[in-house]
């Protein structure tokens, strides 16, 4: 019996140490000699699918649910496995089965609030939470689903207010501190969003999340900035606006107006960007790829705008036309930099690229309409991006959530 403990105990050690290879090694040992033993399984599945060996820690928890179906553990590390391979029906599953056989215990109504969340299903998120916080009340792991439910479904006071229970409860949490800093933002208030994520930093360097959503608190106490986007967000307009083009002409006003906001306030983040990639104090949260992203913006701004005033000194329209473009495609990068999925980014800056050419061609054939033509197309990358980035989610290139 001592035999068969040890290396079961070693192994949940070495998961909690995340040194997954390990424990498996350990399990696989274990399991040669044991082969079914059904905790052994289930904790080969998670050193597995820490290992992103997907199908390899599925078919585990599957054999550990089947020598085992009346337990929940087995369950409850499946949901864990389908969860962490982003698998969210199936996590709520088998959540829902773990359930059925120990309501009583709290971690996994956590998981099914995980799993609800990959979903976006932030009622359900929050439920689940308040459910396993009747459980267990000191849970700042739960409480942080909770703030986040909150945060999501516009509900500002309830989401800062348990927030804060969060981080009273685990002071040490960077969890705890980020929702805490997305609930202030959220709430309008990025000068104390900026300090919970340093703080999210200052205890786990690492936490990418946690650097993206201080850059964007950084941005949001920039006045300018933070009016633009608001404007931005409230014009987005719609695809389906097109229909209406022939039977009331005057929507291609509206277009123009969402288009230029659009434009305005990837200027600002461009002019935004390179300010505090800039400074000493913040440089270092900026990738380098960033920072060049907002100086290319920026000097398209520039050369378009000399451009657009040497056609105009010049009387020029070709000249002064395709300095409007220039500046236009402004809106092109930004959208192409913006674009969390791979193979959508590169669609896109090959499409600011295509339109690049098209400035130049306008330029050297003494076209205006194709100059003027390649201003408003880039103007519009808004609405060619949202369908770009739509046809490769779907694909599954980029992050459910």
């Amino acid at each position: 019996m001592v035999k068969t403990a040890d290396p079961v105990q070693r192994a949940r050690a070495l998961l909690e140490m995340r040194r997954p290879a390990e424990a498996e090694r350990e399990l696989r040992g274990l399991l040669a000699e044991e082969p079914q033993h059904a905790a052994g399984h289930a904790l080969l599945a998670l050193a597995l699918v820490e290992q992103h060996r997907v199908d390899e820690a599925v078919a585990e928890s599957h054999e550990a649910v089947r020598l085992a179906p009346d337990t929940w553990f087995p369950h409850y590390i499946a949901g864990q496995v389908h969860n962490r391979a982003r698998r969210p029906d199936e996590a709520i599953a088998a959540a829902r089965a773990a359930l059925a056989l120990s309501p009583e215990w709290a971690p996994i109504w956590e998981l099914l609030a995980r799993a609800h969340l990959l979903k976006g299903e932030w009622p359900l998120v929050a439920g689940a939470a308040r459910q396993g916080l009747a459980l267990e009340p000191e849970s700042s792991d739960l409480m942080s689903l909770l703030s986040l439910a909150h945060t999501r479904l516009g509900q500002a006071r309830e989401a800062g207010d348990t927030a804060a229970r969060a981080v009273a409860l685990a002071p040490e949490s960077a969890t705890a501190h980020l929702v805490y800093g997305r609930a202030a933002l959220a709430s309008g208030d990025p000068r104390t969003a900026a300090d919970a994520f340093r703080e999210v930093l200052r205890l786990d360097p690492g936490y990418g999340q946690a650097r993206d959503l201080l850059v964007t608190a950084l941005k949001e106490r920039n006045p300018l900035y933070r009016g633009l986007s608001r404007l931005r967000g409230r014009f987005l307009g719609g695809w389906r606006l097109l229909f209406l083009l022939p039977a009331l002409p005057p929507v291609i006003m509206v277009f123009v107006l969402i288009a230029l906001l659009h434009w305005a306030a990837w200027v600002a983040e461009a002019v935004t960007v390179l300010r505090l990639a800039r400074a000493k104090a913040t440089s270092l949260l900026f990738e380098g790829s960033e920072s060049r992203v907002a100086l290319a913006s920026c000097g398209l701004l520039g050369a378009g705008a000399a451009t657009l005033v040497a056609g105009i000194v010049l009387g020029n329209d070709v000249v002064g036309t395709a300095g409007a473009a220039v500046m236009a495609l402004v809106t092109a990068v930004q959208e192409a930099a913006h674009t969390g999925s791979p193979r959508g980014r590169a669609v896109l800056y090959g499409w600011a690229a295509l339109l690049g050419v098209a400035v130049v061609v306008s330029v050297a054939s003494g076209a205006w309409p194709v100059a003027l033509l390649t201003a408003y197309t880039a103007l519009a990358t808004i609405w060619i991006a949202a369908g770009v980035r739509r046809v490769f989610r779907t694909l599954g290139d980029a992050r459910t959530y």
